[in-house]
């Protein structure tokens, strides 16, 4: 086997890091994606008995966006073990307490249940925010695209820009807005 065919198969072998940024991204829609991944689809070589997957790096779990009232209306089942344990969270209630678990929960449902999962569920790095560690960053090598685009505010535009943009009519100089 040549040297090239030998680097070619330890880099199909290998785990790579990639990052996702979860901001204004639908956190089911997210999952599928990072599920894919996660337990190496994305790879030629995939089997469902070889633990071929990659790592994934989500950031800004905190910021991600549900859709229609699923704030006020999903709820998450937890149970302790102990008789009368169980409880139900509704996602706003369990946003506020851990930003990075309802993406951990829709990443967990996506998978399949076996005895793989928890095990995959591993190599899945969850930050609130855009502070990731250093030791974690440098290992990153891809970014894995957002299915949805995350629109530019308004506040957020230079000045320049905005007085460069062509304005459709020009207000007499007395003008008064109400």
């Amino acid at each position: 086997m040549s040297a090239a065919k030998r680097v070619q198969q330890w880099a199909t072998f290998a785990r790579t890091w990639h990052v996702f940024d979860c901001k204004w991204q639908d956190p089911y829609e997210s999952a599928v994606v990072i599920k894919k991944y996660l337990m190496g689809l994305h790879k030629p070589i995939y089997h469902p008995m070889n633990d071929c997957g990659d790592v994934v790096v989500a950031i800004n779990s905190r910021d991600i966006a549900l859709r229609g009232d699923d704030w006020r209306k999903r709820a998450y089942f937890h149970h302790t073990g102990y008789p009368g344990g169980a409880s139900w969270t509704l996602a706003w209630e369990l946003h506020n307490k851990d930003p990075t678990m309802i993406i951990q929960k829709a990443v967990y449902r996506a998978m399949k249940g076996n005895l793989q999962r928890r095990h995959t569920m591993q190599r899945l790095l969850i930050y609130p925010g855009e502070n990731v560690p250093d030791d974690v960053m440098q290992n990153v090598t891809n970014q894995i695209r957002q299915s949805r685009l995350v629109p530019t505010r308004l506040d957020h535009i230079p000045e320049e820009e905005v007085k460069q943009y062509p304005k459709v009519m020009e207000y007499p100089t007395d003008y008064v807005l109400k």
